[in-house]
């Protein structure tokens, strides 16, 4: 990754301390965790809006940080506010008038027939009340503002705002709170700093210095002032009126639980402490990707209050419109979530940057989230199901996610799936979104007690967000269809026993193999963006079928691919075996066809309905592995597709097949791209030849003998 050095940042944005403040230059300059726009932000003389409407909530006979723990413990939080009736009973008047209020007046708009023309202004009232409100209710606000297609635009344009143009606090406090957490004077850990924030956030704001221990332009994050009492206050009100809403709502979704897993996520990102070493294991993991960035944390000079990071410069990902930066978001997303089960839960706009060589820059890491193996296990086989309409199957995953409780009936709830997803699926997944999904599933969920499990919350937003960035510069893009591709190289290629037993239970339906679906999944696997394959501008092979087929090739001829190459090879197996049984049967029919008083086909060599399936599944296998359009050969068998239907077939029929199967030119361009595969990847085909002979000796021998005895 490209490090920023400090020439690479102007010096006259900078001070040295104890020069007195300069104006400040506009500039590109972009800090780390909180992305503001380019140039200063605008700082008011006047209290910011949450100081001056909430003040009291951190003000002598409020709680104190030192009362307040620093971890979510709703028990403790609890204990500490007890002792506080008086504030909690203003601090929810203050909750409940400021949303009535403004509930109220949307309400006389419809009534009065001008709710369209007060919209804009509604919206922008809302966004203060928020702002006034604090810390809690932006982060909610945050959740909700990178969805364009489920939040008017008016109401977007505002809450886009709470993601990182918010009044900063004095910096005079900043200042003092860094020598305080640091326990140094301010010239001794910088030698030059801003005199003004560049980005002010709901929990903090940053500045941009340069380290005197190095001479490193880093970004300087200082959290605001009592926003732990605020938030856990805030959180001890909303808590209890989860819990109220529940109850009334006879909901089935623990809306506590829920609240509690964003609590905790929420105190973690408090804790700068934790953000760093959140932002240390991140880099680790994906800052080697190809066309990603990830900020380095200065550990030493960071603090449960200030935090240390390199500085990168870059505009909002959203800003820019660039469909690749989305591309490589989304495959770093899937494997944050599914690969290594540590994933970035709050990949809003103002945490996502293009920087200047072009990468796509994740930042903020407060707010990470954990998904379990058999959690990540359970997502890709709901995938493949819903995917191939298998909803019995999704009815089953729904339960292992936690979605379902295990006393739901089954047969109910596949009817009720069925007609849920059916028609989104019937258009194919590339065109398959969030809110396709999530038409009709409301009546669903509250009959057959849906529940929404704590962590799932977090997984869906951290894709979620990335379409809602994507679709406001191209409406037609669905994260979903995007992300299909991975999963199915990633249950190809995955070794994990629970996987590979999807993909068998998937690809034989009560003992037949299914080979539309492994026709699907090959085809949808070589969609996928890989690391080597994310490149701006990439010039593929001229000659697509060439590269498609040297993709499919140098798959199963890997370890990765070892399990499917069985597959092939087992399926080819039992092909080659009806295609010896047909043969014979073709040539005693011809040659009985020839003597006197002839019959029909000897019944030891007549075609059974399995190696008639057989017989077309080799067919088809060829096909896919010579990747034959099937646009241009729609049917399995050419001329028509029920050509043997039944038990024997005809002699005309049985002609056909093997003239069309000895006669494909298609298979020509396997035998070329040998010569291009890998050295391992030519040794692992010399050893075909001999597995798959052992494979058919061994049916042909079973065959014989089961018509002798049985």
């Amino acid at each position: 990754m490209l490090l920023l050095q400090p020439r690479a940042v102007p010096a006259p944005a900078l001070r040295e301390r104890p020069s007195p403040p300069r104006p400040r230059p506009r500039r590109r300059l972009v800090p780390p965790p909180l992305a503001a726009a380019s140039g200063s932000i605008a700082v008011s003389s006047d209290e910011d809006a949450f100081t001056r409407c909430s003040g009291y909530l951190f003000e002598e006979g409020a709680a104190t940080e030192s009362e307040l723990p620093t971890s979510y413990d709703l028990l403790g939080i609890a204990a500490v506010y007890r002792r506080r009736p008086l504030l909690v009973l203003r601090r929810s008047l203050q909750i409940g008038t400021s949303f009535g209020r403004w509930f109220a007046l949307r309400y006389l708009d419809r009534v009065n027939e001008r709710a369209d023309d007060m919209f804009e202004l509604r919206a922008a009232q809302l966004r203060r009340i928020l702002l006034e409100l604090g810390p809690a209710f932006v982060k909610i606000a945050q959740a909700v503002s990178s969805r364009p297609d489920v939040i008017p635009p008016a109401y977007l344009d505002e809450l886009s705002l709470l993601q990182d143009r918010i009044a900063p606090f004095s910096t005079e406090a900043a200042f003092n709170i860094i020598e305080k957490e640091l326990r140094l004077p301010l010239d001794m850990i910088f030698s030059e700093i801003s005199p003004e924030p560049i980005a002010a956030a709901s929990l903090g704001q940053v500045y941009q210095a340069k380290l005197r221990s190095n001479g490193k332009v880093v970004a300087v994050k200082v959290q605001r002032p009592g926003v732990q009492a605020a938030i856990s206050l805030d959180i001890y009100i909303l808590r209890f009126l989860a819990s109220l809403a529940r109850k009334a709502a006879k909901l089935n979704t623990d809306l506590p639980a829920v609240l509690d897993e964003w609590a905790s996520s929420l105190f973690r990102e408090m804790d700068y402490r934790e953000e760093a070493r959140n932002g240390l294991k991140f880099r680790e993991l994906f800052g080697k990707f190809r066309d990603v960035s990830v900020p380095e944390m200065y550990m030493e000079q960071t603090t449960r209050r200030v935090l240390v990071m390199e500085w990168i410069e870059g505009e909002k990902l959203s800003e820019v419109r660039d469909q690749y930066l989305v591309e490589v978001g989304v495959y770093c997303s899937l494997s944050q979530l599914l690969e290594y089960g540590f994933y970035h839960a709050d990949p809003h706009p103002g945490n996502l940057l293009r920087t200047v060589d072009g990468k796509l820059a994740y930042l903020d890491f407060g707010m990470m989230g954990e998904f379990r193996q058999e959690l990540r296990d359970g997502f890709i086989e709901a995938c493949l199901h819903l995917v191939n309409r298998d909803f019995d199957a999704l009815a089953k995953d729904f339960i292992t996610l936690g979605l379902l409780p295990p006393t739901a009936q089954k047969g109910e709830v596949t009817k009720a799936l069925t007609g849920v997803f059916e028609n989104a699926v019937n258009r194919g997944v590339q065109n398959i979104s969030f809110g396709d999904l999530s038409g009709n599933l409301g009546r669903t969920m509250y009959k057959f007690k849906f529940q929404i499990p704590s962590y799932f919350s977090l997984v869906i937003r951290s894709l979620a967000v990335l379409e809602g960035i994507a679709i406001s510069f191209n409406p037609n893009y669905k994260v979903l269809g995007s992300s299909y591709p991975w999963i199915a190289r990633k249950v190809l290629t995955d070794n994990s026993p629970k996987l590979r037993s999807t993909l068998q239970a998937l690809l034989y339906k009560d003992g037949t193999f299914q080979i539309d679906r492994l026709e699907s999944l090959l085809s949808e696997s070589l969609r996928a963006r890989t690391e080597q394959s994310l490149v701006r501008n990439q010039q593929e092979d001229v000659d697509s079928t060439r590269y498609a087929i040297k993709q499919v090739l140098s798959f199963t001829l890997t370890d990765q691919g070892a399990f499917v190459k069985d597959l092939l090879l087992q399926e080819i197996a039992k092909g080659i075996d009806a295609l010896g049984v047909a043969t014979l049967s073709s040539a005693t029919s011809a040659a009985a066809s020839r003597l006197p008083f002839a019959g029909g086909p000897s019944p030891l060599t007549s075609l059974d309905d399995e190696d008639v399936t057989n017989l077309r599944n080799l067919y088809r296998l060829l096909l896919l592995l010579s990747k034959v359009s099937q646009k241009e050969n729609s049917s399995p068998i050419p001329g028509n597709s029920n050509a043997i239907e039944n038990e024997g077939g005809s002699t005309d029929e049985l002609s056909l097949v093997l003239y069309e199967m000895t006669s494909l030119p298609e298979f020509l361009p396997v035998i070329s791209i040998i010569p291009e595969l890998p050295p391992e990847s030519q040794q692992q085909l010399l050893l075909l030849p001999t597995d798959l002979a052992s494979r058919i000796l061994s049916r042909a021998v079973a065959r014989t003998i089961r018509r002798m005895f049985i």
